[in-house]
């Protein structure tokens, strides 16, 4: 019986050493298999995203994204990595653009350094969220563990977080998931999942609670720290525009940095978001 194999690359993304940062398993040769064995290969691989890139050309290449449970329009880590895991195998050039399905994206490479940036999709600023007690609820938390001053907001760079501002670094880390009532605040709000943080001196810190089962707290999620830095940007936040460190992923054991920057562009905001890529496995799906 004719079997179809299926290369993939594992990567880990946002971190500059192996077996840190998020987990990718990217699938780099265009294969002919159907949608449903998509989202099997990224159930069965498990993590938080799988790629599959479908078009190659010589600066460019089109990309599929699936999560265990659905297919994503565009996600962070995703792209730095295959970006970069195709840059390095020779199948593309740097810079490139990477078309998914929320639009075109420009990504750069840094071999030498083992980093990739990607430019994101310029933001669209939500409604403020203001069910305070449903935040605290999702968040495991009281409503004055939630900032004060600031709001809860969804803003999108492709992918739309719910931004959850917290009073301090303390409350951030005392946070416990509620799945129901997260699901139930980004329904509500139209974020994609809940995005919480934390304001430091030179940094900010981060976590991300998901609305399904297949990803409950992620390590590193770029698709929010661009909106982040714009939400950060708007209103003169730690030292933005310009550039910040955002920090993820203590939580689960995986820690992350996500570089992202800030500068204004016309009416708009320019927002780029990078960090560190380790290429750190190989292997073949037989189907």
């Amino acid at each position: 019986m004719l079997r179809v194999e299926v290369p993939f690359r594992l990567v880990d993304v946002f971190t500059e050493r192996p077996l840190a940062g998020n987990q990718l398993c990217v699938v780099p040769e265009p294969v002919e298999v159907a949608d449903e064995t998509m989202q099997a290969l990224a159930l069965e691989i498990g993590f938080s995203e799988t790629t599959f890139v479908t078009e190659v050309g010589p600066d460019r290449y089109a990309m599929r994204i699936f999560t265990p449970d659905e297919e994503l329009p565009f996600a962070g880590h995703p792209t730095l990595g295959t970006a970069f895991v195709m840059v390095r195998e020779g199948r593309v050039g740097t810079p490139l653009v990477q078309v998914v399905k929320a639009g075109e994206i420009p990504v750069e490479v840094d071999l030498a350094r083992g980093f990739a940036t990607m430019r994101q999709l310029a933001p669209e600023f939500g409604p403020e969220f203001e069910d305070r007690e449903l935040l605290a609820r999702a968040c495991g938390l009281s409503p004055d563990d939630l900032h004060p001053d600031l709001p809860a907001q969804t803003v999108s760079t492709g992918l739309p977080p719910l931004l959850v501002p917290l009073r301090s670094l303390e409350a951030l880390r005392r946070a416990r998931i509620d799945v129901a009532a997260v699901a139930e605040a980004c329904r509500r709000s139209g974020g994609e999942e809940l995005y919480l943080f934390a304001i430091g001196e030179d940094d900010v810190t981060a976590r991300f609670f998901g609305a399904t089962p297949g990803i409950v707290e992620d390590p590193a999620t770029g698709s929010a720290a661009g909106p982040l830095g714009a939400y950060l940007a708007v209103r003169g936040l730690a030292g933005m525009p310009g550039s910040i460190v955002i920090r993820q992923g203590e939580h689960v054991g995986r820690p992350s940095e996500l570089h992202v920057e800030v500068s204004r562009e016309g009416d708009s905001w320019r927002i780029r978001v990078g960090g560190g890529v380790r290429i750190v496995g190989e292997g073949v799906f037989r189907l």
